[in-house]
C-alpha cells in the first residue's frame, strides 16, 4: 500500500490516489481519495474495494504514512487478522521493521467498525463452511450414483430464456428429456445414450451428473 499525493483536484474533491499491489497476480488497485479523509472512511473504503474482492490480506507492506501507523489501522487490521509491516526508509519493497499491536492497545479503542468487520468476516466464514458443506453433500450422492448397460435413463436439458426447445419455451420446458438406454460405460463418469433421429445433432455421450435413472 503507498499513497500518489500532491495530484488537481476532482470534481469530487479528490486529490490523491491510494495504491494496493497484491505481491502475487501484480494486480493493482487506484482508488482516488482525499488527503484529508477520515481514517474510518478509508477503513470502509479498504473493506468494500479489497476485502469485499479478494478476501482478507495476510500481511500488508506499507510505509510509515501516517495513516497506516494509526492506532485505528493498526487495530483494525489485528482484529482481521492481517500483518501489518512497515517499510524502511527507501525501501519501499522491504518489510524490515515489523511492528504489531499489543491486545491491551486493540481492547482500549472499543470502535465500532472494528466490531462490524469482525462480525461481517465470522459470517462470511461460516456461510463458506455452510456452502462447502452442502456440495459436498451433492457430489457424494452423484458419487455412489451409477449405472448398468441397458438402464433407462433421462437426460438433462437447461431450458434458457427465450430458447425454444422440445416445443416450450424457457421455464415451461422440461428439466428432462427421454427415457433412453444406456449403450456403453465411457471411462468412470460417462455413458453413451442410444438418442433417437431427432436428436442426431446432440452427441451421444453424457456425463453421470447430466443422467437421472
Amino acid at each position: 500500500m503507498d499513497f500518489i499525493i500532491g495530484l488537481p483536484r476532482t470534481i469530487r474533491g479528490s486529490n490523491s490516489i491510494w495504491v494496493i499491489v497484491d505481491h502475487l497476480t501484480k494486480s493493482a488497485h487506484f482508488l482516488p481519495v482525499k488527503t484529508a479523509l477520515p481514517m474510518t472512511q478509508y477503513a470502509e473504503l479498504y473493506i468494500w474495494e479489497i476485502v469485499r474482492l479478494h478476501g482478507i490480506p495476510l500481511s500488508i507492506v506499507s510505509d510509515r504514512d501516517t495513516r497506516f501507523t494509526s492506532t485505528f489501522c493498526r487495530s483494525l487490521h489485528a482484529s482481521l487478522g492481517t500483518k501489518l509491516q512497515f517499510s524502511t526508509a527507501f525501501h519501499p519493497q522491504t518489510d524490515g521493521q515489523t511492528k504489531r499491536d499489543e491486545v491491551g492497545e486493540r481492547a482500549e479503542l472499543g470502535l465500532e467498525i472494528v466490531q462490524q468487520t469482525e462480525d461481517i468476516v465470522r459470517r462470511i466464514k461460516d456461510r463458506m463452511r455452510t456452502a462447502q458443506s452442502r456440495q459436498k453433500s451433492y457430489a457424494d450422492l452423484r458419487r455412489d450414483l451409477e449405472f448398468a448397460v441397458g438402464d433407462h435413463v433421462f437426460v438433462k436439458v437447461a431450458p434458457m430464456k427465450g430458447v425454444m426447445r422440445f416445443g416450450k419455451k424457457g421455464k415451461l420446458a422440461p428439466r428432462y428429456i427421454g427415457s433412453f438406454e444406456i449403450l456403453n460405460q465411457v471411462g468412470t463418469l460417462a455413458y453413451l445414450i442410444a438418442l433417437p433421429p431427432s436428436l442426431a445433432v446432440v452427441h451421444n455421450v453424457f456425463h453421470i451428473s447430466m443422467l437421472w435413472k
